[in-house]
């Protein structure tokens, strides 16, 4: 069964990183009592899914160890399932992180590296959960340095059309499968932009796509904000993409989007 009904329209994904070194928030929401907090008022705006992640990979990042990143995601798995229902994603690469998440409540896998670690797709399969497939090009300590592509919309739905069958193949349904570009990872800001002006292309895939780019160094570049006042930047490609057909919005501002989102559902169903 899928985890969403996307004929609704698009839906919106908190980010809750609890992690000292991620590019917007690291460092915030360590603390279990300040990671719920956040929770329940990204709940409150709004939001239809909770993303908990332990390990950044922002360009540059240092890999956590498996204990590190289940000591920090398990026990806010656990808080908020005492208070709520809402989906949980678990923000991962490793296997095991994968099953003690969903052992502790999660309901999905977002994975970075789209299952491409040993053993990650066959235990996804195992959990029988819905999976976020998403590109990056070489990884987080690398990816920023030189990356270049032949054409980057093909490459990159090559590669993620390459990832669907190895899901397949294991015992995934399609139905089960998202898809997300992956803006920022591995990518210029040329190779951004152009992702995201042919976003069309990926939703004709006929897979939920999910758009990540709040806050990105992306928009830095173009509006020279710092991270904390890319805000208007990061509705305007949320409203782009979702004008286009996107499926899932993975954001820091949940009550903003849900907000740009409403007016946008509104103002396409005027007449109808």
């Amino acid at each position: 069964m899928a985890l969403f009904d996307f004929s609704h329209g698009p839906k919106v994904m908190g980010i809750l990183n609890v992690t000292p070194d991620s590019f917007s928030d690291g460092g915030r929401y360590i603390s279990l009592d300040k990671a719920l907090l956040q929770c329940q008022q990204m709940e409150k705006d709004g939001a239809d899914i909770l993303d908990i992640g332990g390990e950044s990979t922002r360009p540059g990042a240092k890999p956590v160890s498996e204990q590190q990143e289940l000591d920090r995601v398990i026990p806010v798995i656990e808080a908020i399932r005492l208070y709520s229902s809402i989906p949980i994603s678990i923000d991962t690469s490793k296997p095991l992180v994968m099953a003690e998440a969903i052992g502790a409540g999660a309901n999905m896998i977002n994975d970075v590296s789209a299952l491409q670690q040993t053993g990650a797709v066959e235990m996804a399969a195992s959990l029988k959960v819905p999976v976020c497939l998403m590109h990056m090009q070489g990884e987080p300590r690398t990816m920023q340095l030189d990356p270049s592509y032949d054409d980057v919309v093909e490459d990159v739905t090559n590669f993620l059309l390459t990832q669907v069958d190895r899901c397949e193949a294991a015992g995934i349904p399609r139905s089960q499968i998202w898809l997300d570009p992956g803006f920022g990872f591995g990518k210029s800001l040329q190779h951004n932009l152009t992702l995201l002006k042919q976003i069309d292309k990926f939703v004709a895939l006929r897979y939920p796509i999910l758009v990540g780019i709040s806050r990105k160094t992306m928009l830095g570049k173009i509006t020279g904000r710092d991270v904390n006042e890319r805000l208007a930047a990061s509705l305007a490609c949320v409203s782009w993409a979702a004008a286009r057909g996107a499926s899932i919005f993975r954001v820091h501002d949940v009550k903003e989007t849900v907000d740009t989102l409403k007016v946008l559902k509104t103002i396409q169903e005027l007449g109808q």
